[in-house]
């Protein structure tokens, strides 16, 4: 029995959960996410939680079920807290603003990177008071789309391995590579 899936998912005041065959949907105070189950998973409503089950032990069931579990509870997650991701904008020159809706990054390029955000996803650009870094803050209610657009972003200009200029996740830790000076003073 897999530990992860029969944990039951505990329902947070004002979320509720809709079962219609094989599909769940959420319905919380920032919104409403739904999923598509397997027909090997199934999912019980009981006083306040849900707990899910497999229909038999074979390996694809096994499989599935710890997975479902977890994908329920990020979405029961999402609709009650909502998800944020943020990224740390560094570099002498390298800026961050918002126009509306869309990002645009000044990152070293000849011309500013423009970055429309997915449905359901929101950006926001603000400066650390402490380190007075520039932070670009992701939110949403689905954990999948939040990562994925972080992602998208931290792409257009990757840490650089010598110097860590670039876009960086917060608490992200880049391991630095000695330059040419540091990297030839053990040979002679």
């Amino acid at each position: 029995m897999s530990r992860v899936g029969k944990k039951p998912i505990p329902l947070p005041p004002g979320v509720q959960v809709q079962i219609e065959g094989n599909r769940i949907t959420v319905k919380g105070p920032k919104g409403e996410l739904s999923h598509e189950l397997p027909s090997v998973i199934q999912v019980e409503q009981v006083d306040g939680t849900l707990v899910v089950k497999r229909t038999n032990d074979e390996r694809f069931a096994r499989a599935q079920h710890g997975l479902q579990r977890t994908l329920i509870a990020n979405m029961v997650k999402g609709v009650s807290e909502g998800y944020e991701k943020v990224l740390e904008l560094i570099g002498v020159g390298y800026r961050a603003q918002m126009e509306g809706k869309t990002l645009v990054l000044q990152v070293g390029y000849s011309h500013p990177v423009r970055i429309e955000p997915m449905p359901g996803i929101t950006l926001a650009v603000d400066q650390d008071p402490q380190t007075r870094t520039t932070l670009i803050i992701v939110r949403g209610i689905d954990k999948q789309a939040v990562g994925q657009q972080a992602a998208i972003i931290r792409s257009v200009r990757p840490p650089d391995p010598y110097k860590g200029k670039g876009l960086r996740y917060r608490g992200e830790v880049i391991r630095l590579k000695p330059g040419k000076q540091q990297a030839g003073k053990g040979k002679k």
